[in-house]
């Protein structure tokens, strides 16, 4: 069977592209669609079904820009309701792509709407299965993000509904069929997932702690939902846009890349709310800066890290980019519905800087300076998840998580001295631009974080698993 997994590291999204005898399928795809139309043409194909297992929360789907482009239909599963034209399949239907057999099964539980797509091949074999978020690889999806849309519906709900999806319409398929899952370890679609992306259901069946054989409902409701933190702000606006629909991107490309002069810039930065982005290497916002702005780096996750913490995708965005990159960050924006962007800073800080306008820094120190300054009662914040700090942290330090930050400026320090840390120097920075604009400045950023610490003698208090205790 011709499929093909096209995977987006940035927001650890997968896409599925299937031909058959002139036919292709595009499952869930990204907002820009014009590598899916590009790989058509290259097979001589027409994409004829835009398959969506969901209406996505982490990002903003390419199902009306595609369907727009190529006039193939979009197909959602039983209970959605899209607020434009698309075929709402029923389950078990199928669905004809060449010879190829597309069978949709229903599987509520991340969202009512949920649908896996079967993949049958041209002899009526059973391939392998596209799960969406209802199954990853070491995983199954988060059941919270529906219920903010329908009365009465909880996440205990949800957990059920997902439990009898995985065991009535999963579990009994073949076990040699291939998951083809729509996330990857670094989403927050799921808590658990494996870097893998794709596996066999056999082998999901052993090791998947959701698809336990003698796992009781309770169970797995427990399981599911322990240390299920809460999703990021801006996932029911990205919902809310695959639903009502969107401005295509090449009109959002084309309103954003507007060049703006340094002094264009700062009048529209004092003259608006728009929070200035900056999206260049750390090491490169660290010696300088515009004072206030926010740094969020392309070469990390950085439209996940966008969403969490600007969180109102009808923020207006300023952007300071590496020269070339803004059709880059443009696009990447856009994938999680940040589509106000006012303008870029022609020529970049160089351009500020000439311009003669006020710059910042934020004061860095490498690891092996951190070991020789830090003292047993100096404050260092470890800005990683809780699930890495428990695994190892300086000795002492305290954990702020900085997916918590915005909420949690409470419990910064402001009058001592601090350090501030992450796992390799990019989140540090990220929360360092944010205290910074909030007004804190008494700090120090640990260059390459907990990675280069671990190289020192700086005291530090690693895990035991108490199976490894005699």
């Amino acid at each position: 069977m011709k499929i093909q997994q096209i995977y987006t590291g940035c927001i650890a999204q997968a896409a599925y592209y299937l031909e058959n005898k002139g036919e292709v399928a595009i499952f869930d795809p990204l907002r820009e669609v014009q590598p899916y139309i590009d790989k058509a043409n290259l097979d001589h194909a027409k994409i004829k079904y835009i398959f969506e297992t969901h209406f996505h929360a982490d990002f903003v789907s390419g199902h009306l820009d595609l369907a727009k482009k190529t006039n193939a239909k979009i197909v959602f599963g039983p209970t959605a309701k899209p607020e434009f034209d698309a075929i709402i399949a029923t389950d078990n239907q199928e669905f004809k792509v060449g010879d190829y057999t597309i069978k949709a099964i229903h599987t509520p539980g991340h969202t009512l709407e949920s649908t896996c797509y079967l993949l049958i091949d041209e002899n009526g074999k059973e391939h392998g299965i596209i799960t969406g978020d209802t199954l990853f690889i070491g995983d199954v999806g988060r059941p919270d993000l529906a219920q903010a849309f329908v009365e009465d519906l909880t996440q205990e709900k949800l957990a059920s509904y997902l439990y009898d999806s995985l065991r009535n319409k999963i579990m009994p398929l073949s076990d040699d069929l291939i998951v083809y899952p729509s996330h990857g370890a670094g989403s927050a679609c799921g808590k658990n997932m494996s870097k893998e992306t794709t596996d066999t259901l056999g082998n999901q069946k052993k090791t998947n702690y959701a698809l336990r054989a003698t796992m009781t409902r309770e169970e797995f409701t427990k399981e599911l939902l322990d240390g299920l933190g809460a999703p990021p702000a801006y996932f029911p606006q990205n919902v809310m846009m695959n639903i009502q629909g969107y401005e295509s991107l090449d009109s959002v490309i084309e309103k954003s890349k507007k060049p703006l002069s340094a002094v264009e810039f700062n009048a529209i930065a004092n003259e608006t709310d728009a929070v200035i982005l900056d999206v260049r290497h750390e090491n490169d916002f660290v010696k300088c800066h515009i004072p206030r702005s926010i740094f969020i780096g392309l070469q990390g996750n950085f439209a996940p890290w966008v969403g969490s913490l600007i969180m109102n995708t009808k923020q207006p965005i300023l952007l300071i980019t590496p020269d070339g990159m803004e059709n880059e960050t443009l696009t990447r924006l856009s994938r999680v519905g940040f589509d106000n962007v006012l303008g870029y800073l022609d020529g970049g800080i160089e351009t500020w800087k000439h311009a003669g306008f006020e710059t910042d820094s934020v004061h860095s120190i490498s690891p092996e300076q951190f070991s020789n300054e830090v003292k047993s009662e100096s404050i260092v914040v470890d800005a990683r998840k809780p699930s890495e700090y428990d695994a190892e942290h300086v000795e002492n330090a305290v954990n702020l998580p900085l997916d918590t930050i915005n909420s949690h400026l409470d419990l910064v320090p402001n009058e001592e001295n601090f350090y501030i840390h992450c796992a390799g120097g990019y989140r540090s920075v990220i929360m360092a631009s944010i205290l910074k604009s909030r007004g804190f400045h008494h700090f120090t950023n640990i260059e390459k974080g907990i990675s280069g610490i671990k190289n020192t003698n700086v005291p530090m208090t690693v895990f035991v698993c108490p199976s490894t205790l005699k």
